[in-house]
């Protein structure tokens, strides 16, 4: 099978990485999606963020530990695990075409136009991840990926369990883009929180849904957050 590098297409961008961490490659056919945690630099452009090998067999782990996780409490979450290549940090997915993010034309008034009750549908994997005791922080729209009308989400290399923390947002900058990580710094003040220091997970979750009123919407936000009982 035929893999290719698979990017969003953003309008009056072109071309974008669809993820900070690992390269993302997609088979031709558009049915297997492969996180490759390796740091290509013809993928990502030479914008490379997470350079430390040590922070990227980090974010591997993470990923393997949490998705797995998932896989086996609740399978239909996520897209089918297709197999584990621990040799070379390859993880085979079972997708039917191109992420949320992308089919939306990365619009959050055409995500209804994908999956109709994405609202529900993320809720219900976000109540997945509290109820497992899981802070998930990458959250972007292209984390979900529809399959036969029900989304499924991925990226678990920027999840913590509940026994874990308080952590720091500095010592994850590497892998938040400058442009989130500018929407940050403004909630983080009014929040009262520390860029620097060590906070609370449940901190940091709500500071991570705040973040992200601009690619979902206020309701969806505020429903989110009673997820993890945040006022």
């Amino acid at each position: 099978m035929k893999y290719r590098y698979y990017y969003n297409e953003v309008p009056g961008v072109g071309l974008c990485r669809n993820n900070l961490v690992y390269t993302s490659l997609i088979s031709e056919d558009q049915k297997t999606f492969v996180k490759w945690y390796y740091n290509d630099k013809e993928y990502h452009k030479d914008q490379n963020q997470v350079v430390d090998k040590n922070k990227m067999e980090e974010k591997w782990q993470r990923e393997i530990k949490y998705l797995t996780l998932m896989s086996r409490h609740y399978s239909d979450l996520i897209p089918s695990i297709l197999d584990i290549d621990e040799e070379n940090k390859k993880i085979y997915l079972a997708v039917d075409g191109t992420d949320l993010w992308n089919r939306s034309q990365c619009n959050t008034d055409f995500y209804r136009n994908v999956i109709p009750s994405w609202k529900d549908q993320i809720l219900e994997i976000l109540t997945a991840h509290h109820k497992l005791g899981l802070y998930k922080f990458s959250l972007h729209p292209s984390s979900y990926w529809p399959v036969n009308g029900q989304l499924k989400s991925i990226n678990y290399f920027f999840t913590y369990h509940a026994s874990e923390g308080p952590i720091s947002i500095a010592e994850h900058s590497s892998h938040i883009y400058s442009q989130r990580q500018s929407i940050m710094k403004t909630i983080v003040e009014s929040m009262g929180l520390s860029w620097d220091e060590p906070e609370e997970l449940k901190d940091l979750q709500n500071l991570c849904l705040e973040s992200f009123r601009s690619n979902y919407t206020d309701d969806f936000v505020d429903k989110a957050k009673e997820i993890y009982d945040i006022k």
